[in-house]
C-alpha cells in the first residue's frame, strides 16, 4: 500500500515523504495513529500545498540536531558501579541508565536513540555511546565508569 507520511515515523522515513509499506502495517498502526494518509490524487496535492512548511521544519530539525550534537559531545557522563577487583561490574550500564542520567542533566533523549556498544557496558573504563539524532545526524558521548568496591 502506497502512503504519505503526516509526521517522522523511525526507521520508515520523514513528514511528507511517500512510502510503499504492506497493508497491515498501513491499516492497523500507521492510518490509526494518524501518523501517514493513504495515497490518493486529492492527498498528494494537500502535500503539494505543505511542501514549503514541511520543508522549513526540516531544516529547523537539522539545525536543532547539530546544536544537540554539540552539547552532547561536551558532556562527559560519569558512573560510580560496584565492581570486583578485575574491573568487571556486578552489573550493568545500559541505554536505559544512560538515558536517565542525560534527563537529569535536562536532555529529552529516548532510550532506544542509545547505541551503548554491545547493548551494555560491564567493564569500568571509558567508552564511546552513539546517540542517534534527526536523520543521519549521530553525537558520539564519553561515559566514563569507575568502580567501588564492594565491603
Amino acid at each position: 500500500m502506497k502512503i504519505i507520511l503526516n509526521q517522522d515515523v523511525v526507521g520508515l522515513g520523514e513528514e511528507g515523504d511517500i512510502r510503499e509499506v504492506t497493508d497491515g502495517y498501513a491499516r492497523n498502526y500507521l492510518l490509526p495513529r494518524k501518523l501517514a494518509v493513504a495515497h490518493s490524487r486529492q492527498a498528494l496535492a494537500q502535500f503539494s500545498s505543505r511542501k514549503s512548511a514541511i520543508e522549513e521544519r526540516k531544516v529547523e530539525k537539522r539545525k536543532e540536531a547539530m546544536g544537540l550534537k554539540e552539547r552532547l559531545e561536551a558532556e562527559e557522563l560519569q558512573f560510580k558501579m560496584p565492581a570486583g577487583e578485575s574491573g568487571k561490574l556486578f552489573g550493568s550500564v545500559n541505554n536505559a541508565l544512560i538515558g536517565a542520567e542525560l534527563e537529569k542533566r535536562g536532555y529529552n533523549i529516548e532510550k532506544r536513540r542509545i547505541e551503548v556498544p554491545e547493548h551494555h557496558i560491564r567493564q569500568t573504563g571509558t567508552f564511546t555511546v552513539k546517540v542517534k539524532l534527526y536523520g543521519n545526524e549521530e553525537a558520539a558521548l564519553k561515559v566514563l565508569v569507575e568502580g567501588s568496591r564492594q565491603e
